[in-house]
């Protein structure tokens, strides 16, 4: 069993008066994770899984007494796939209002359904974490030394970091192709009411085919035969749904300066290649970069947020092809990264860049400083 790093995080908040939420995609761990939770409290603990119907007809719309009834005595109470109730909103409300020596603790798969019931009946009530995907750090535990982990990294790009890929490594294309059927966008169709199923996943394809490369809403709606508007909402529930994310371009004081393009980046890069079917080694794929860049950044924004280490995320582009991978800005300081998998590959920072923000920091990923980079030393 891989210990997430969520465990720890989440046990140093308990009983201080705040619910916890876990959002994630579907597959990510969570239901595990609170059972690993749940084994700390033996018998001071109610496990309460709403994908059950007659569980979550018990939490709809019931009075604080009602619920009393249900989590009895017990101390801490974990509500899994809590947006299958009703105004959970309200219920949790009155869990944390009326219980406060208790910790509760709620899961959801989808953010856009769950935080619109919950955000407006719990301000100042809760925290939110997000599980994604494996770690490298978590999958470190799996591997007797960095350099296996090393030997490891072209492995981890390839088939990616969803806890049942690094389980059964032997079943992995598999796992994928279940996962990106449809199953990952699930929360989507039952929610959302989506007439064209099959368009989420061309959508899904076509921006994997433009990783690393800004994305043009009308290109994709051309490619599609849909409405630019159509595109932006699906890639917006995409991104609520944690299949993939978004960084904005860098712009301050260059005119040259790319102002509104956005990257689109997988959370994961075994769904990425899964919905390419390309699956084949990192050297004898055109690539290579790309899936390097976005599994980095991918890494880097887990550890980011584990480590509650809060910045502003770009990447930087001129129009004139000067550009820089992934920038990051916090404490008056830009952070700027270029990704190269290849060592014959040399890299600088732009000399536009450099004059323009002098007291920037720039530095080169590859293979053999990754692990600087996304906190492993």
């Amino acid at each position: 069993m891989i210990k997430r790093e969520l465990y720890d995080i989440l046990l140093k908040h308990f009983f201080k008066g705040k619910l916890l939420v876990i959002f994630g995609a579907r597959q990510t761990g969570k239901t595990t994770l609170i059972k690993e939770l749940q084994k700390k409290y033996q018998r001071d603990s109610i496990y309460l899984n709403c994908d059950q119907p007659n569980v979550a007809e018990q939490l709809r719309n019931r009075s604080s007494q009602e619920l009393n009834l249900v989590i009895k005595d017990k101390k801490v109470v974990f509500i899994d796939e809590a947006q299958r109730v009703e105004n959970i909103g309200l219920t949790l409300k009155l869990l944390i209002d009326n219980f406060p020596e208790k910790q509760i603790v709620a899961t959801g798969s989808s953010s856009f359904d769950l935080a619109n019931k919950i955000n407006e009946p719990l301000t100042g009530r809760k925290f939110e974490y997000q599980l994604f995907p494996i770690s490298l750090k978590e999958v470190l535990q799996k591997h007797d030394s960095m350099l296996d982990l090393s030997a490891m990294i072209e492995q981890r790009i390839i088939y990616g970091m969803y806890p049942d890929v690094v389980e059964n490594m032997p079943d992995a294309r598999q796992i994928l192709e279940n996962l990106t059927s449809s199953y990952l966008y699930k929360d989507i169709f039952e929610w959302q009411q989506i007439r064209k199923p099959d368009l989420i996943v061309k959508l899904l394809k076509a921006i994997a085919l433009q990783t690393g490369n800004e994305v043009s809403y009308h290109e994709l709606a051309s490619l599609l035969g849909v409405a630019k508007e159509t595109v932006i909402s699906y890639i917006n529930l995409l991104e609520q749904t944690f299949v993939i994310f978004r960084l904005g371009a860098f712009s301050r004081n260059l005119r040259t300066e790319l102002k509104k393009k956005q990257k689109i980046y997988f959370w994961d890069t075994g769904v990425r290649n899964a919905l390419i079917n390309n699956f084949n080694p990192l050297t004898e794929r055109q690539d290579t970069g790309a899936i390097w860049e976005n599994f980095m950044i991918s890494e880097r924004m887990k550890s980011n947020e584990y480590n509650r280490h809060y910045c502003n995320s770009y990447f930087w582009r001129t129009t004139t092809q000067q550009e820089i991978d992934y920038i990051e800005e916090y404490e008056g300081q830009l952070h700027a990264y270029e990704f190269k998998w290849s060592s014959k590959k040399k890299a600088k920072i732009p000399a536009s860049f450099k004059n323009t923000y002098d007291d920037s920091i720039f530095k080169v990923i590859g293979k053999g400083n990754f692990m600087e980079f996304v906190r492993l030393l």
